[in-house]
């Protein structure tokens, strides 16, 4: 049996007043998806726990059948394995965004999504300028980045960039032991970074410069079992976000590479689903993940939300169904990690939805794969996490 894992992260919505009420799900043309609600089942999924932050680092990890409640440390240390970091037990890796502050306010938690290549020449600065023997960089993709600490802030409350959007970042700097350390290091970095030339020419561009860094997500090196001692199949992950490469290496599904895969908008969707096909040859699992519908949420940008979700219809879940189709023992589950709704530019903590399609699922009455029919499934789960027993046969 092969068994794919769908993901279209932030994809679920709330209704919307310029759509007259519909999701972007309902206004999508969506016939890969459709088909697979239509001829399997659909359901509903608790992915994040009460109390927990409605992330995708406690999502995912809900998705790919781990308790958060029992393995989660943190979003950093997950990256940082993708990027060959190797924490020691004294150390915290914290999630480091370049963000654009303008007058005390978060304007952008992405620095206008600043390439690659500009955020290591700025990372590598800040490294020269602001490391200790305690404190140290690290350059990753875009504007995601890692910063350690040796026994620094492993139980400070920080809150994520995209949470705060337009509000004065005074009222959501880090709080608790060892806060004032962190606060001082976003000061300095301000300082460092304000006139460098790469945002002198950004500034020009009219493109938001990367004039800080803004830490979260913090935790220490986790601990979790292996996903095929615990499932019982091999596998791999594909994504463009070192949160779910570095979560995939640690239970042991090894990424694979996609060139032109960028965790935005244009990423490369049909490279993806290319190399799922390619990857379910050898493996029995695969899991797919495509950003890009929450960063458009996260953006605020319907137009964008609408269409990548149309790209991802077509070129991932279509591309990967048409093949599937031929095979005879197969499952193919499809949902988002969290809603990332439009109107509020951030991720919500309510269930999603999922369908699911394959050998031995028998079909329900779900007609199309959008927030609204799916309500007419009663098919709950409480526990996101023991989704994946079901989806794989245990």
């Amino acid at each position: 049996m092969k068994y794919i894992f769908l993901v279209g992260d932030g994809m679920q919505d709330r209704p919307i007043p310029d759509l007259e009420g519909k999701t972007p799900l309902e206004v999508a043309k969506t016939p890969a998806l459709d088909f697979i609600a239509r001829e399997g089942k659909v359901g509903w999924a608790k992915t994040i726990p009460a109390k927990m932050q409605a992330g995708s680092d406690v999502a995912i990890m809900s998705l790919l059948g781990y308790d958060p409640q029992v393995y989660y440390t943190g979003r950093g240390p997950l990256e940082a394995v993708n990027l060959g970091i190797e924490l020691k037990e004294s150390e915290v890796a914290f999630r480091c965004n370049l963000v654009t502050v303008e007058d005390g306010v978060m304007v952008d938690y992405s620095a206008g999504h600043i390439s690659s290549a500009e955020a290591k020449t700025l990372i590598n600065f800040l490294n020269q300028k602001l490391s200790t023997e305690d404190i140290h960089f690290y350059p990753g993709v875009s504007y995601r980045h890692i910063m350690v600490a040796r026994e620094i802030g492993a139980d400070l409350k920080c809150f994520p960039p995209h949470d705060i959007m337009g509000k004065r970042i005074d009222k959501f700097l880090p709080e608790g032991k060892d806060a004032q350390i962190i606060i001082e290091l976003m000061q300095s970095s301000r300082k460092i970074l304000l006139n460098h030339e790469i945002n002198q020419v950004r500034i020009d561009l009219k493109e938001n410069p990367a004039n800080m860094v803004w830490f979260w997500g913090q935790g220490k090196k986790p601990e979790l079992p292996r996903f095929k001692e615990k499932f019982g199949v091999k596998g791999r992950v594909i994504s463009a976000v070192d949160l779910i490469k570095g979560l995939g290496r640690i239970i042991g599904l090894e990424p694979i590479y996609v060139e032109g895969a960028t965790g935005y908008y244009d990423t490369n969707y049909s490279g993806k689903a290319e190399a799922a096909l390619e990857a379910l040859k050898k493996n029995d699992f695969v899991f797919l993940h495509v950003e890009a519908p929450d960063e458009a949420g996260h953006n605020g940008d319907l137009r964008a939300k609408i269409s990548v979700i149309e790209k991802f219809d077509s070129l991932v879940v279509g591309t990967i169904l048409k093949e599937l189709k031929k095979w005879e023992d197969f499952r193919i589950l499809v949902t988002s990690d969290h809603p990332t709704p439009i109107t509020l530019r951030t991720h919500t903590r309510e269930p999603i939805f999922f369908a699911l399609y394959g050998k031995g699922i028998e079909k329900d009455r779900v007609e199309e794969f959008n927030e609204k029919s799916a309500q007419q499934s009663a098919w709950r789960w409480e526990e996101g996490y023991r989704l994946m027993d079901y989806f794989i046969g245990r």
